[in-house]
């Protein structure tokens, strides 16, 4: 029988067909503009947007950088030395960035250069893991090849373009406090093959920090810093409860814009004035002089622990015994040392110790061109600042053999020559107690002490030396604190106080009235 109303039943017939059709080229929860309605995010990625972000719950977020406009490339110029390839983007409106990467970067390839004797070629990629909210965060992946193999390594920038100012990832943490509060945290997220103790709350290892989509903090570490090299990449997801109160007012702003989706970004006007980073010292910068001790003050004991050589097998034991104490020393290390052991480097530096450059290979400075002056030089400045984010400011020349040719590089190096005033001769005479007490009977205001943290004679001689000198009032510091500024090139053998001026009627006291 035909039916009553044929054009109805044709009508809703091809409009089932049309769903099928819809269903089967248009993929599940896909919708289109046309039938988005209030929901469909602003063009500008304005305060309307709200497009999930994208990335894996074990890393950063990823922007699509066609979601960012006019946004290009460019790569860095650089002749010579070791085989280069790098690039990093560039956004309209924001050439502090551009300028901010292409200084950054560059730095990064001299000091593996430097550092590396084998350096072979230096590669790195980048993508932006931000982009919303007038904030952009850059991430740079390296890829570091040298005599030893390939190795990753991972930084993220962090741009503020209402500033105009580039800031490294340990900005995004309210202080020092909050970074060694999230240090703890991360050493217990670590997987097991990772060593937590290698784990310290510096600006070199928490120099790649950002959000996953949930809002979780994502800390990755470079191949080889905190685990094995074979591991690679190795990371910490920190949940957004426990980071969150953590966080600064940028780290803030950068959850917010990270875990947003983009679309159509874009920097509206250049800033007014581009910021300068450098003048807020970020956390995980830790400085080698405390501003709460004055060691020029009346009265004022002061002593400089020095330590030459090393790290030693025992240096992290050293470490323990200035801890107990609360003191401080200045470590002049050799390069050897620190290629073979940076976790101790690192350790060292976010313990409050002054890092100082004793050269490469420890020679007779003085009978060097200054070519090989330079080179010993510079390889250590660059390793420890690989290692610490740290450019020291003074060296010690082995043998204490200096002369006008090495004050020459030095002053043009930025680094001071420290000798001592106290030679406890512990590289000669192997006996903790006889270390001890040259240390101790010489001790005075002002001080400089030399000894070497790689005997073990020394390392047992130190507890009691510490003991002794805490025990008779000294303050235990670093040479920076002792000296206070220091000129580059001169030398410096104690921080002896200048006595008073003698009036008539009064003498000077006599020599050793300083002493234990």
């Amino acid at each position: 029988m035909a039916p009553d109303r044929p054009l109805f039943t044709i009508a809703v017939a091809l409009a089932v067909v049309a769903g099928l059709v819809w269903s089967a080229v248009v993929p599940p929860g896909v919708i289109t503009p046309e039938h988005m309605g209030d929901a469909r995010p602003a063009a500008d990625g304005g305060p309307d947007e709200h497009l999930p972000a994208t990335g894996e719950p074990d890393g950063l977020t990823v922007v699509d950088p066609g979601d960012v406009v006019d946004l290009t490339e460019s790569s860095l110029a650089r002749e010579g030395g070791v085989a280069t390839e790098v690039a990093y983007p560039v956004l309209p409106n924001a050439e502090p960035l551009s300028g901010f990467l292409d200084r950054e970067l560059s730095a990064e390839v001299d000091a593996f250069e430097a550092a590396n004797p084998g350096a072979v070629s230096f590669e790195s990629a980048w993508n932006l893991t931000a982009a919303n909210d007038d904030l952009v965060g850059v991430r740079v992946t390296r890829e570091e090849t040298d005599s030893e193999g390939t190795r990753e390594a991972y930084t993220t920038y962090w741009y503020d373009a209402l500033t105009g100012t580039a800031h490294p990832s340990t900005a995004l943490v309210a202080g020092q406090e909050e970074l060694e509060e999230l240090n703890g945290l991360v050493r217990d997220a670590l997987p097991d093959t990772a060593a937590p103790d290698a784990v310290h709350p510096i600006g070199s290892l928490y120099d790649s920090v950002g959000f996953n989509p949930d809002g979780d903090l994502v800390v990755e570490f470079d191949a080889g810093q905190v685990a094995p090299v074979g591991e690679g990449r190795t990371h910490a997801v920190i949940d957004a409860s426990e980071s969150g109160p953590l966080l600064s007012d940028l780290g803030e702003r950068a959850s917010h814009a990270a875990t947003r989706g983009v679309r159509d970004f874009a920097i509206a006007d250049p800033p007014e004035a581009a910021g300068d980073s450098r003048e807020q010292t970020p956390p995980g910068t830790v400085p080698p002089v405390d501003e709460d001790i004055d060691c020029s003050a009346p009265g004022a004991k002061c002593v400089a622990l020095t330590y030459d050589d090393g790290p030693g097998g025992r240096t992290p034991e050293l470490l323990d015994m200035l801890a107990e104490y609360d003191a401080r020393a200045t470590f002049f290390v050799t390069g050897h040392p620190v290629m073979e052991d940076p976790r101790t480097v690192r350790r060292t530096y976010a313990e409050g110790h002054e890092l100082a450059n004793h050269t490469l290979t420890h020679p007779d400075l003085a009978g060097l061109g200054a070519g090989g002056i330079r080179s010993n030089l510079g390889t250590v400045q660059a390793l420890v600042y690989r290692e610490t984010g740290y450019t020291m400011d003074l060296m010690r020349p082995p043998y204490g053999s200096t002369d006008d040719g090495v004050t020459a590089v030095t002053a043009d190096m930025g680094l001071a020559q420290i000798l001592w005033s106290i030679d406890t001769n512990d590289w000669k005479d192997r006996k903790a107690s006889v270390v001890a007490d040259r240390a101790v009977d010489g001790a005075s205001p002002g001080a400089i002490i030399l000894m070497h943290d790689i005997h073990d004679t020394t390392v047992d001689a130190s507890r009691t030396i510490i003991r002794e000198l805490d025990a008779h009032g000294y303050t235990m510091v670093t040479v920076s604190q002792l000296l206070g500024t220091t000129t580059p090139g001169e030398t410096y053998v104690d921080g002896a106080p200048e006595p008073p001026a003698a009036t008539d009627g009064e003498d000077d006291g006599e020599p050793g009235d300083e002493a234990v």
